[in-house]
């Protein structure tokens, strides 16, 4: 099928790509588990961002700048931290209850955190960051590893393009919920809001274990924890995956320059906080688009050279920002960042998901871990040094991430055909206890 513009059948199989596309994702949320997972991934991942958009607001008017990067630190340190040394722990999490679980203790820590704030000031806000850095560190691989077990093989990758969408529209309807609640409701209003997300997605983790059927005992559980080596036993099994994993790392930390845009735009178009804004909306609907395209469409059979291929073309978009002379060029470009977007999470989702499910959680802890210590070493220096020449910033960083996604997917290519097949553990049913 030509799906691309300019051919002659090229609008028309468009359209016929996004009935399919929406076809397939209600096909996909009639089935209960989906449905019930889909909505806890979606409330959770709103009331992350809720949570997010208000704490850091809240920050900055009560103590700077510099208080919003501690908090974004501790929250961030978690994820670290338990996907270095917390592997047995991470796995204690494998079931829906205790997910379930893990979602009442966030809304309780989110639903108290302006009593918090008032009696303990800052130290005890920066606590209560880092515990809820612990349950997203907690909850975020295992539901992803959850995922795949929902539905056969042939729907794993458009049931990852659905958690994607749903993801993405959450991403946006939270800080814009934020944004609009702060302005609207008492501050303590606006957490108990955000808790009450928490709650709801706890009730559908729920709901899914009780139509569940149970697998096998606690000992069988602990017992598959135990088979799969630590990480780098694993990756040195799958070298493929790992380069994967890194230029996923490398590329959020070359993104962290976008965060020096409204000085772009300043600098070189002379533009302020709308065209900010309207760029961001431009890379947001380029992603809510091609999300069908990557959802459904062949990917390629090698996964981790695509998916490094995939962030070469993510680098050299960046590096072209440079060359915007006009808003519009600039906003062209926008989208094309965000049309690739879908296709990194998906193809490194249903990468993951071909591992067998310890594996595969260990995979997607350790996958959090990197793209958390980038994201946090970037933030604290990256943004200050591209500041200084805002124009030059986006090449640099583009350039960089393009040589190292190169590097990735020659080095994936050549290790993808000595690679060691790993041993085939027993099939489970979705955990419920």
């Amino acid at each position: 099928m030509s799906v691309f513009p300019g051919t002659a059948t090229g609008g028309r199989d468009f359209v016929l790509l996004r009935v399919e596309t929406i076809l397939s994702y209600v096909r996909l949320l009639r089935r209960r588990s989906v449905l019930a997972l889909w909505g806890a991934q979606t409330l959770s991942v709103f009331g992350d961002r809720l949570y997010a958009m208000a704490i850091m607001w809240i920050a900055w008017q009560e103590s700077g700048a510099a208080v919003m990067g501690l908090v974004a630190v501790a929250e961030s340190v978690p994820y670290i931290v338990l996907g270095t040394v917390g592997r047995r722990l991470v796995s204690r999490f494998s079931t829906l209850r205790r997910l379930a679980a893990v979602d009442v203790g966030r809304a309780v820590l989110v639903a108290v955190l302006p009593l918090v704030w008032e009696t303990l000031g800052m130290p005890g806000m920066l606590a209560c960051a880092v515990l809820l850095g612990v349950g997203g560190a907690l909850f975020d691989p295992n539901l992803g590893a959850l995922v795949p077990e929902l539905v056969d093989k042939d729907d794993v990758q458009a049931v990852n393009g659905l958690m994607d969408l749903t993801g993405r529209i959450a991403r946006i309807a939270g800080p814009g919920a934020a944004g609009v609640l702060l302005g609207l409701v008492p501050r303590p209003s606006l957490f108990v809001f955000d808790g009450v997300t928490f709650v709801v997605s706890a009730a559908a983790l729920l709901a899914l274990a009780s139509h569940t059927s149970v697998s096998a005992g606690s000992g069988r559980k602990q017992a598959e924890a135990e088979i799969w080596p630590r990480a780098r036993v694993l990756l040195r099994t799958r070298p493929d995956t790992a380069v994967a994993i890194a230029v996923h790392g490398a590329g959020i930390f070359a993104h962290t320059v976008a965060l020096v845009l409204p000085a772009f735009l300043a600098a070189r178009l002379d533009a302020g906080a709308a065209a900010y804004g309207v760029a961001l909306a431009a890379t947001g609907a380029g992603a809510f688009v091609a999300n069908g395209f990557a959802g459904n469409m062949q990917l390629p059979s090698n996964l981790p050279v695509f998916y490094c291929v995939t962030w070469g073309a993510s680098g050299l978009v960046l590096a072209s920002i440079c060359l915007a002379g006009s808003l519009p060029v600039l906003l062209v470009l926008c989208v094309l960042l965000g049309v690739v977007n879908p296709f990194l999470q998906v193809a490194l989702s249903v990468h993951l998901s071909s591992f067998p499910p310890a594996a595969r959680l260990r995979l997607m802890s350790v996958d959090l871990t990197v793209i958390r210590t980038a994201g946090t070493v970037s933030m604290l220096f990256l943004p200050g040094l591209a500041a200084q020449d805002p124009v030059a910033a986006f090449p640099v960083a583009g350039i960089a991430l393009l040589v190292l996604a190169a590097t990735g997917a020659a080095a994936a290519w050549r290790w993808v055909r000595t690679r060691t097949p790993l041993p085939v553990a027993p099939e489970r049913a979705m955990a419920r206890d």
